[in-house]
């Protein structure tokens, strides 16, 4: 009786070694292992996707880059040649500044000079090359660049209160600063304490 009990249990213990082993191929695999597998499979394929995501984001900043390099180049192309521009502005003002006189040919050398100016300052509004007018406005360390300080009790102390050349920006990016002369506060007298003995 007892070899026919342990009979079918043999049975049973083979059966279900038969149940935990899968072919995959010529290799059989257990359960065990195909959960292992799975496990890794599973953590290969969540790096993978990770490593997607990535290059996808890092190929859209770079795409971002890209086109704002672009737009910056359009937008600043003409950098160098306005750099080279203003000087001449400058020399054109200044000339007329200093034609003073009432006689014909001081008159005609004005409005040639004038309107020269004009088409200038035009062409460099059309290119939004635009002037910095800092005068009476705070001392910028970033748009300015004080030549002198003075003292001016009439105005806040650090306000620009003389331009001595113009500034320029070219799509509000700066091309030249503006040289300027700041206000400072008026120096106050030393006072001396009463009652303080020197010569002691």
């Amino acid at each position: 009786m007892s070899t026919e009990q342990e009979k079918p249990e043999l049975q049973v213990d083979e059966e279900n070694q038969q149940q935990e082993h899968t072919e995959v191929g010529e290799h059989e695999y257990t359960i065990d292992e195909l959960k292992l597998e799975l496990v890794e499979a599973k953590r290969q394929a969540h790096e993978n996707w990770d490593k997607a995501v990535r290059a996808q984001a890092e190929s859209e900043n770079l795409k971002r880059r890209t086109q704002k390099d672009l737009e910056d180049a359009h937008k600043f192309a003409l950098t160098g040649f306005a750099k080279e521009l203003l000087p001449v502005l400058d020399s054109l003002v200044l000339g007329l500044q200093a034609a003073t006189g009432d006689s014909e040919e001081v008159q005609k050398f004005r409005e040639g000079s004038e309107l020269t100016l004009k088409q200038l300052e035009s062409a460099f509004a059309r290119f939004k090359i635009e002037p910095i007018e800092p005068l009476g406005q705070p001392f910028s360390a970033e748009l300015h660049q004080a030549v002198a300080v003075h003292p001016d009790p009439s105005v806040e102390p650090n306000t620009v209160i003389n331009v001595f050349q113009k500034g320029y920006a070219l799509n509000g990016r700066l091309l030249r600063p503006a040289m300027v002369v700041v206000a400072k506060a008026a120096e106050q007298p030393a006072v001396n304490s009463p009652g303080i003995d020197e010569q002691a």
